[in-house]
């Protein structure tokens, strides 16, 4: 009678856990108790981890091995960067209602057509899961249909970002060019830079982010997921059953989209700024090794590797800035040879260790076949 109680509380203690905490240091930094900045910096982490999940998607399960994500986080990042920018209204440096102050700055005579619609955020909403989902749509679907995959998609994912960073460096693609989108001021009409805004967008990444976690267990134990499952370890077997392989991933492939696009734009009001440097490959990678320490396929594995590698991140660039890509690149190493299931597979182990009579069970089953 107890594996199914178990088996039910490991679902459950994700969200609990995530959204705890996010309450947790709110309140701690509302009282006073915790500095301020840890609100900022804890929302960035679990931003982190709803990137992570989505590429754990869509490599842990689909196979597919993505060096493009953060271009998707990028592009919701830029969605809600454009609502924010609308808010500022007559406040901006120029003082002018309508256009932003870049495009003051720039001489731009009236507002882009592309950013009409942007002064409500419900439309701002549509379009942060909208243009990141559209953009993986016609990527995967012209990918997957020429069977592209391994290698080869891993670097057409990587100059998809590139090339969008090289896009929105422009000053006139009228995003603000190198400087990005930035100084703002209110948030559906409460100041963005107050402690309780800061805290509530904290516990709103901490609830979608265990909105995601449960959405993406439920895809991928359902009979969809099994199929995925079998196209990551055995297309052609897959296809000759009379499955679409390319019809799975792409699915899989744009709703991985649409939640990266999501932690992009929570991302962007608790940092404070979006720039076209967040479509660097090198954030993409990075979202590779936080899903490779915490474990590819568990779900819960990359939202713990996203954390804890940036929690790394962080105290190791306060002390020795110039180490930290040393220190990740070694990281990567030491979890693909010594740790191939990451973090989440010690605790696998460390659990089959501890059921009763697992250890004699294995120990028979050795003997038996030697």
């Amino acid at each position: 009678m107890s594996p199914a109680p178990r088996a039910l509380a490991v679902p459950l203690a994700v969200p609990v856990i995530v959204t705890g905490t996010a309450v947790l240091v709110a309140a701690l930094a509302l009282g006073g108790v915790a500095p301020a900045y840890i609100v900022s910096l804890y929302g960035k982490y679990l931003c982190y981890g709803i990137l992570a999940l989505a590429v754990d998607l869509v490599w842990g399960f689909g196979g597919i091995l993505s060096l493009g994500h953060a271009a998707f986080f990028a592009l919701g990042g830029y969605a809600m960067g454009m609502y924010l920018m609308r808010q500022i209204g007559p406040r901006g440096v120029y003082g002018d209602p309508l256009l932003p102050d870049f495009m003051v700055f720039l001489n731009w005579h009236a507002l882009p057509w592309y950013w009409h619609g942007f002064s409500h955020f419900p439309f701002a909403l549509v379009m942060v899961m909208l243009v990141p989902g559209l953009l993986a749509l016609v990527f995967g679907y012209l990918a997957f249909r020429s069977r592209v995959s391994g290698v080869y998609l891993s670097i057409i994912t990587q100059a998809l970002t590139y090339a969008l960073l090289l896009a929105f460096f422009r000053n006139d693609m009228g995003f603000g060019g190198n400087n990005g989108l930035t100084d703002f001021k209110d948030i559906l009409g409460f100041n963005i830079e107050s402690g309780r805004t800061r805290a509530a967008l904290l516990v709103a990444t901490g609830v979608v982010l265990s909105l995601q976690y449960v959405l993406a267990r439920a895809v991928t134990r359902s009979r969809f997921g099994k199929v995925l499952i079998a196209v990551r370890d055995a297309e052609s077997r897959t296809r000759f059953l009379g499955y679409r392989p390319e019809s799975y991933k792409l699915v899989i492939w744009v709703l991985s989209a649409v939640m990266a696009g999501i932690g992009g734009a929570l991302y962007v009001p608790q940092i404070g700024i979006i720039n076209p440097g967040e479509f660097a490959p090198t954030n993409s990678i990075e979202a590779v090794i936080w899903v490779a320490v915490g474990g590819r396929g568990t779900l819960a594995g990359p939202i713990l590797g996203a954390v804890l590698v940036n929690f790394a991140k962080t105290l190791l660039t306060g002390t020795l800035p110039e180490a930290w890509l040393y220190a990740l690149g070694f990281l990567f190493v030491f979890v693909t040879l010594v740790m191939p299931k990451g973090l989440m597979g010690l605790v696998r182990m460390r659990r089959r260790d501890d059921v009763p009579g697992a250890a004699a069970a294995a120990s028979a089953a050795k003997e038996a076949t030697g």
